[in-house]
This record gives structure tokens, C-alpha cells and sequence, in this order.
């Protein structure tokens, strides 16, 4: 009787092996995109290893980026600043030099926007380029709120201290009060309490000098001048208006009231009231003599 053999269906140990490596996520992986990747980079840098070629690309990729930067969509044509005055409004168009029409992807607007800001007349601004290629500049500018005189001129100051321009003229800004002397500009906040508390004899009020950068003195018309203390100027300016409400003291011959010493304030006559003052009294003494 003839013996049959039978093959041995299951695979050699090595055959067993490469399927399961077949099988594995890591070469399914790379097969799916390692292979290809190479691939790719292989023929892409014999491609670019041209300089001819390389220049090529280069200028074909920027020529896509101008085509698309530059539609119509994404350009700037003007600029509208708000909350500006028209000297100011000048200064920004000024600074920002910018040749319109200009691709809103070549706007430096945080750069813009500081420039802007260095204006000593802006406080601040905020930009943005807004539908129909308008660059919008919204402003908040600073107002001045005194007039400070110094050795160079008329300067407007701000309540911050900031000077934001100049005037040539008193009466260019007669609508602000005046201010005189080193450091006023660093203290306007209290400068601004005096000329409120003054405002019974604003009428008469000349301005504010900046003593010593220490304290202040109101001057009035008639060459009068009141002389206020450091601290509380306002309160000891208060009460030398109580005092002429009552007893009419500034309408007197007076040369200066003299606050500086809260708990003991004088006065200094001028010389014609202080000579008709001895005239009197040697007057009195004669007439108490006799």
C-alpha cells in the first residue's frame, strides 16, 4: 500500500515573522506616509537644487502672494481721524506718511498707533481698517485746562501736566487760567482748586505764581497778590474771601495778604495808604496833645 505525504500548510518561522511585521501599526505607518514623504522630499530637492529653478519658484510664490495682498478687498485707499481738532488732526496726517492706495497686509498698525500716541496733543488712539478701505484713527486728545507761562513762551498744559501745544498770545486762550513759574506745570490739579475756590473774585484774578516750587500766589488787578500757604491753599484762600465778603478787606489799599501762616495772616499796605496811615496818626497825636 502506496503512503500519501502531506504539505504542511503552516507558514516557515521567517514567512510567520514578515507577516506580522506587515501587520504592525509602525510599518503600515510607514509605508502610508514615511515612503511617500521621502519620496516627495527626494524629487522635490533635486528639483530645487537648480538655482535656476529655485529662483524660479521663489519668484512665482511671491508673485501669488502680491496678486493676493493686493485685491481690491484688502486695500486702504484713505484715512478718516475722529475726535481730533484740525491742528492735531494735521499732525497725524503728518507722522503717519502713508502713499495710499496701500495693501492692509502692509500696515503697521501697533506701530501706527504708537506714533500717533507720541503727539503730545493724543492721550490716546485706537485704529482699525473698517469696510470700503478706510483706515478709521479714533482719537482722544488731550485738553488743556491751563496756560503756563515760562521763560520761553506760553504753554497750554493738560490736568496731567503734559504740555499738549503753545499759543503765541495771552489772549489767543483767555478762556483758560494762567499760571507762572518753575514746576507749575507738575501741580495743576491744585492750581485748578485755588481757581476754584477764587471764583467769588474771578473777575479780579490775574493768575497763579509758583513760589519756590513750594506754594502759590493768586495774584489779582491793582497789583494785589494773596500769598497761600503749602498745604491747604485752597482752604486759606477760602477764608481770605470770607473776609473780604465781610468786611470788604480787598477793596482796601493793600498790597498783599500774607496766608502763609495759617494761625497768624497779615497784611502789607501800600506806601501811599501807609503814609496817609502815619499822617493820621501823628494827626491824632497832636490833637491828643493839645
Amino acid at each position: 500500500m502506496r503512503k500519501v505525504t502531506r504539505s504542511d500548510p503552516a507558514p516557515s518561522r521567517w514567512s510567520y515573522r514578515m507577516q506580522r511585521i506587515l501587520l504592525t501599526p509602525t510599518y503600515r505607518l510607514a509605508v502610508r506616509i514615511g515612503v511617500p514623504f521621502v519620496l516627495s522630499a527626494g524629487l522635490t530637492y533635486g528639483y530645487l537644487a537648480s538655482d535656476a529653478r529655485r529662483d524660479a519658484v521663489i519668484d512665482q510664490l511671491v508673485a501669488w502672494r502680491e496678486a493676493f495682498e493686493t485685491r481690491p478687498q484688502f486695500m486702504v485707499n484713505l484715512m478718516a481721524v475722529e475726535g481730533a481738532s484740525p491742528g492735531v488732526e494735521e499732525d497725524i496726517r503728518e507722522v503717519a506718511q502713508i502713499d495710499f492706495p496701500v495693501s492692509s497686509f502692509d500696515l503697521d498698525l501697533a506701530g501706527l498707533q504708537a506714533t500717533i500716541t507720541d503727539i503730545p496733543a493724543v492721550a490716546s488712539a485706537s485704529l482699525r481698517v473698517r469696510t470700503g478701505g478706510v483706515l478709521d484713527v479714533l482719537v482722544r486728545e488731550r485738553r488743556p485746562v491751563v496756560l503756563w507761562r515760562t521763560a520761553t513762551g506760553l504753554a497750554l498744559v493738560d490736568r496731567e501736566g503734559v504740555v499738549v501745544g503753545g499759543v503765541t498770545e495771552r489772549s489767543s486762550r483767555a478762556d483758560l487760567p494762567l499760571v507762572v513759574g518753575k514746576g507749575a506745570d507738575t501741580v495743576v490739579p491744585e492750581a485748578q482748586e485755588i481757581f476754584s475756590a477764587a471764583r467769588p473774585i474771578s473777575d479780579r484774578v490775574r493768575g497763579l505764581v509758583r513760589v519756590g516750587e513750594r506754594r502759590w500766589d493768586l495774584v489779582l488787578d491793582r497789583d494785589q497778590r494773596i500769598m497761600l500757604p503749602e498745604d491747604e491753599p485752597a482752604l486759606a484762600l477760602e477764608r481770605v474771601i470770607a473776609l473780604d465778603q465781610a468786611q470788604e478787606m480787598l477793596d482796601r489799599d493793600l498790597v498783599t495778604v500774607d496766608m502763609r501762616l495759617a494761625q497768624r495772616p497779615t497784611i502789607r499796605m501800600n506806601e501811599g495808604a501807609v503814609k496817609t496811615w502815619w499822617k493820621i496818626k501823628d494827626f491824632v497825636a497832636e490833637a491828643n496833645g493839645q
